[in-house]
């Protein structure tokens, strides 16, 4: 159906990446920021955490992940354990999207 509105939000690439990341320690009940160099990662990639190709230390969940400087990807690691505990260091596999312009604010 032909349009007057500029396209919007498209996906330009969505690319798997595995990294071998090694994070260190997370105090227990908490969550930690942890960033790890990525080159060719930017800000205005959405990135979204698949897992640790392995096994996982107990406890540990992959909050979030975040690109907020060109090359660093930003990953929120959760303890809900009762110690510190450190997440396991390893190939993590992540899904990263690239949209083709700036994110539209709405579906409208």
């Amino acid at each position: 159906m032909p349009s007057t509105t500029i396209t919007r939000g498209n996906v330009l690439s969505t690319t798997f990446i595995g990294p071998s990341l090694t994070p260190v320690a997370v105090a227990s009940y908490t969550s930690a920021a942890q960033n790890f160099n990525i080159a060719g990662l930017q800000t205005t990639d959405q990135v979204i955490a698949v897992g640790l190709n392995g096994n996982q230390t107990a406890g540990i969940i992959i909050a979030e992940c975040d690109v907020l400087t060109n090359g660093v990807l930003t990953v929120q690691f959760a303890n809900t354990t009762n110690a510190s505990v450190t997440p396991a260091a390893g190939t993590y596999v992540f899904s990263v999207t690239r949209t083709d312009g700036p994110l539209p604010l709405n579906m409208v």
